[in-house]
């Protein structure tokens, strides 16, 4: 049994040197995963992979089945996710290709599927938000990075956003104030549900282009996958460490 999952995220869709044991799709009371779950070992650890945005990378931040995706995970013993995430950065120090293991997040989404607690309830039931990423695996991720010489930034106010579209630069003013770093479409309800099922939740942010107003010239995609040819490098690296452990 796999008590550790990945999620891959924009630029992740399969984990290298994961020695895959078995494919399995699963089909939960909320409808079916992103992509079937990859079950493998990789250096004798048992691991879970589930790409976030579909095996081709075909479903947008705001179709994805975050509670099909999570619900399967905790079905199947899963204790500890580690998400990644393609992020843009607001906060000037946050560099494309750096990683951010951000320690909050501000929700800007809406229309989502952002609970479980939604129907033939007992009682109302309201769930600690406090802290939205599990520190003992924020410090695990954070201990790891220290072995490696690019830059992990050790914490970060993560933004999420609506998309598809990127957000205009009246809005990441907007975010800046509020105090977020960076800025991706995924990061919620994704934590939100992991702490609904009891699950150790941390993300793993690479930055892959100045959010808008911030860089010097416009964002272009070509521009974002080069950034992150080289930031998911560095997130193999960390993860294939930690996975070890």
């Amino acid at each position: 049994m796999s008590e550790l999952a990945i999620i891959g995220g924009t630029g992740l869709t399969s984990l290298e040197g994961l020695e895959i044991t078995h494919r399995q799709m699963m089909y939960t009371p909320y409808g079916e995963t992103s992509s079937p779950l990859i079950h493998g070992t990789y250096c004798g650890k048992s691991v879970l992979f589930l790409a976030r945005h579909g095996a081709r990378h075909t479903i947008p931040p705001h179709q994805i089945n975050y509670r099909a995706n999570l619900w399967s995970l905790k079905e199947l013993g899963v204790k500890r996710v580690i998400a990644v995430a393609a992020v843009g950065s607001i906060n000037p120090t946050m560099r494309p290709t750096d990683l951010v293991i951000p320690h909050q997040l501000i929700d800007y989404t809406h229309s989502r599927e952002h609970t479980f607690f939604t129907a033939g309830l007992s009682a109302v039931t309201h769930v600690d938000f406090t802290d939205p990423y599990c520190e003992s695996l924020r410090s695990q991720l954070l201990a790891t990075a220290e072995r490696f010489k690019f830059m992990v930034h050790q914490q970060g106010v993560y933004g999420a956003t609506q998309g598809p579209r990127l957000e205009t630069t009246a809005e990441i003013n907007r975010m800046e104030r509020d105090g977020c770093d960076i800025v991706g479409m995924t990061g919620m309800p994704e934590a939100a549900l992991a702490r609904e099922l009891e699950l150790c939740y941390a993300t793993c942010a690479v930055v892959s282009n100045p959010a808008a107003g911030r860089g010097a010239a416009p964002i272009l995609l070509t521009d974002i996958e080069a950034s992150l040819a080289e930031g998911i490098q560095h997130v193999r690296q960390l993860l294939g460490e930690v996975i070890r452990l």
